[in-house]
């Protein structure tokens, strides 16, 4: 490609907090900085330090990158940029303000709310409707691309509080000449969320994430995961042979149609199952809009807003702007209250300046290695 057909331009992005940690990676909410005042908030996402020196997992990760890249739909994160700083590979991607499907789930558990069951099925037909985009996608030759996600669990599910539902994390998908697959000698995924022939060891294919969303439903539905146990071992065995309930006799809310769906979608002989995400689409949407009229992205974001008492225009709740916070496990967690004697203040304030003064002699000697570490030294 000639020269004069290139722009050529360095993005500079500017960290502003933590939005998840997760085992393999960090993900950070940022700005990105342009010409003349430009700023667009998007979301970063960073290899973890132990990681950062595999080149077997480098490369994952710029497959991961390559992979959805041209991922362009409504119900899938988009990725925007791949770079690299001194070493360290990040992902530039959709900025979502939200939260993932997962804290949605606890929040409800821990404010004694429930999830309406039409809001159930509509997130999981969204979920359906990304997975049917990804799953038919093809190189720009045509062939297909035979991606399977193999991850979708409620933390790879993001809710915007507008009420758009967004599949994320293709970190351990498998597709044609992206990633490295070593499918049937290692296991990828949540145990809980697997297929019975991931669960396995076998090979996959696109019907494997529709079991998994299946149980992704079924945990809406009735506030409960059928396979987890107290081991990933043992997950993965009740996966294998728990017997699939009459969703009916453990909620009986649930209409006999979707209880159809569900024992369908949790089907353990492939044949048996919905073949195509498309299918499930069909039978989810016909579920909640056979009548004339069912929930949308506004009913969605008005529910979410409501559950996290919040608006559209104001910035998601977050545990560090309060001195009172919730942790993962429900517990409140309080600020240590100021000491009331003056002297006290004093020796605190002293202690305080000379902790200040040791971190930064610190950061001086040692410098961050990692692009973690050098972020977590900014936002101190």
């Amino acid at each position: 490609m000639s020269a004069a057909r290139i722009l050529q331009s360095d993005f500079k992005y500017e960290i502003v907090r933590k939005i998840f940690e997760g085992g393999m990676g960090v993900v950070y909410e940022a700005k990105q900085l342009g010409a003349r005042g430009f700023s667009k908030r998007v979301a970063i996402k960073v290899i973890r330090e132990r990681f950062a020196r595999q080149p077997e997992f480098i490369e994952n990760f710029i497959g991961e990158a390559r992979l959805v890249a041209d991922l362009i739909h409504t119900n899938i994160v988009q990725t925007y940029h791949l770079a690299e700083d001194r070493g360290s590979w990040f992902i530039c991607m959709e900025y979502i303000r939200g939260v993932n499907l997962d804290e949605m789930m606890t929040r409800l558990q821990l404010s004694g709310r429930a999830l309406p069951p039409e809001l159930a099925v509509f997130i999981v037909s969204r979920i359906a409707r990304g997975l049917a985009y990804a799953h038919s996608k093809t190189d720009p030759e045509g062939r297909p691309l035979g991606i399977v996600h193999r991850d979708i669990s409620p933390k790879n599910i993001m809710l915007a509080f507008e009420g758009d539902v967004k599949v994320t994390d293709f970190g351990i998908a498998k597709a044609r000449g992206f990633l490295t697959d070593k499918e049937g000698e290692e296991v990828a995924g949540k145990p809980e969320y697997m297929s019975p022939e991931q669960a396995d060891f076998k090979i996959t294919d696109k019907r494997s994430d529709l079991f998994s969303a299946g149980v992704v439903l079924s945990q809406l539905l009735t506030g409960q995961n059928l396979f987890r146990a107290d081991t990933p071992e043992g997950s993965r065995e009740r996966v294998l042979s728990t017997p699939i309930p009459d969703f009916q006799e453990l909620c009986p809310t649930i209409e006999p149609r979707l209880n159809q769906i569900l024992q369908r979608a949790l089907h353990r002989d492939l044949a048996l199952r919905y073949q195509t995400a498309d299918e499930f689409l069909y039978e989810l949407e016909h579920f909640i809009y056979h009548r004339g009229y069912g929930p949308t992205n506004e009913t969605m974001g008005r529910f979410l807003r409501q559950v996290y008492d919040t608006t559209p225009t104001a910035p998601p709740p977050s545990s560090t702007s309060v001195t009172e916070r919730r942790s993962a496990a429900g517990k409140t967690v309080r600020s240590p209250a100021a000491p009331a004697a003056e002297r006290t203040k004093s020796v605190t304030r002293t202690q305080s300046r000379t902790q200040t003064q040791v971190r930064a002699q610190t950061r001086k000697v040692a410098k961050p290695q990692s692009l973690v570490e050098r972020i977590k030294s900014r936002l101190k």
